[in-house]
């Protein structure tokens, strides 16, 4: 059985292990959760450059969230995710 979860960037349901889960732990640090089970509040995007930018654009963190992303940590959630590309 497949997980669903949808992106937050283009809304579409696709199942969980295409897309990128980042989460925002108890203390408010933001970052990729590569494993799918760090604690904390997730919100999940696709793993494609174009839906990243998406996300960077309708600041779609702040609303998964309930605060306000800085750009800084979204920069460097991007670098992070695309570097190996």
């Amino acid at each position: 059985m497949e997980i669903l979860r949808m992106c937050v960037a283009c809304r579409q349901s696709k199942d969980k292990r295409e897309l990128v889960r980042i989460v925002k732990d108890k203390t408010g640090q933001i970052s990729i959760d590569l494993t799918g089970k760090k604690n904390g509040r997730g919100a999940y995007v696709c793993r494609d450059k174009e839906c990243f930018n998406k996300l960077k654009k309708q600041k779609s963190l702040n609303r998964a969230f309930g605060t306000n992303v800085p750009d800084e940590i979204i920069n460097s959630l991007e670098e992070e995710l695309f570097k190996q590309n």
